[in-house]
């Protein structure tokens, strides 16, 4: 399974790097239809603005909004598995066309060493460098998170609809946010250990190029700033789980439910907020990342090592 998934992420054998693949017509065909679920929720909420019985339509638009936010969700995902095809066909080309541009090899520092380079501290190793815990689980969990979070928004906008038809039930509302938010944040994560993969398939890649040349590899040591992702994505995990699990509370019957929502809210709102955090810090450590590599590749050209 683990082998299937990783797949997923690598160039068909026999295509061309430059022919176009199909994530990107995917991933802007998921983003726009989630505006349009998202714009149809808006109508409907206008539609019954001021009106004394409108809580039937904001139940469903609540759901359909939702749904609409995880069908971008998805939309990124796909764009996102289409740059990791396009980072390992990058990756080849670099590994056949470098060893014509390469300087006359030179000495290079010793394997074991530690460097100082523009972009944080690197350590040199004989070969490619193995990879990290978060690099091999994301490489597995990223299609599971991704499946299970659209399973749940789906599920919710369901649970949504019988929520229309019974505005006043509690567990209705509960099940339909707390599924649809658990969702969110499962896509979040999907997202979120994509971008981890995307940072993998950097440290794998650029270690294969320079372990094809025969020099000491470099590789970049974890920035902090990929500390704080990791953090941030497993804290925002577990909060967006955390809130399910509460409200499966109030959906069994609560004395006070009113106080509940009042609290979930913002509660489930922080648990996007840390991932989308994540997401950023994981941003700026692939600009990093791909920094270094341009960095090492410089050097390869004008110094040989």
């Amino acid at each position: 399974m683990a082998t299937s998934i990783q797949s997923l992420t690598r160039p068909v054998a026999g295509v061309a790097p430059l022919a176009e693949t199909r994530h990107r017509k995917l991933g802007l065909g998921l983003g726009v239809l989630g505006v349009l679920l998202v714009t149809v929720a808006f109508i409907g909420n206008l539609a019954v603005a001021g009106a004394a019985d409108a809580a039937d339509t904001l139940a469903w638009t609540f759901g359909l909004t939702t749904l609409g936010f995880g069908t971008v969700k998805l939309g990124i995902a796909v764009i996102l598995i289409g740059i990791l095809v396009r980072l390992w066909h990058r990756i080849d080309s670099v590994q056949d066309s470098l060893p014509r541009l390469r300087a006359p090899a030179s000495p290079g520092p010793a394997v074991g060493a530690t460097l100082r380079t523009p972009y944080g501290v690197a350590r040199t190793t004989a070969g490619e460098p193995k990879p990290l815990p978060i690099h091999r689980m994301a490489k597995v969990m990223w299609a599971p998170l991704l499946a299970m979070g659209a399973m749940a928004v789906i599920g919710g906008f369901i649970v949504s609809l019988a929520w229309a038809g019974d505005s006043a039930s509690a567990a209705a509302a509960a099940w339909t946010q707390g599924l649809q938010f658990l969702g969110e944040g499962l896509l979040l994560s999907g997202i979120s250990f994509l971008l981890a993969t995307i940072l993998a398939s950097l440290r794998e890649g650029g270690g294969r190029v320079q372990a094809s040349l025969g020099v000491t590899v470099q590789t970049l040591r974890m920035p902090t700033t990929a500390k704080v992702f990791m953090a941030l994505m497993m804290l925002g995990l577990m909060v967006s789980i955390a809130q399910f699990v509460l409200y499966l509370v109030v959906a069994n019957g609560v004395s006070n439910p009113a106080t509940w929502f009042a609290f979930l809210g913002p509660f489930r709102e922080i648990g996007l907020g840390l991932l989308l955090a994540g997401s950023v810090m994981a941003l700026a450590t692939i600009g990093t990342a791909l920094g270094f590599q341009f960095h090492r590749i410089r050097q390869l050209v004008t110094l040989g090592a």
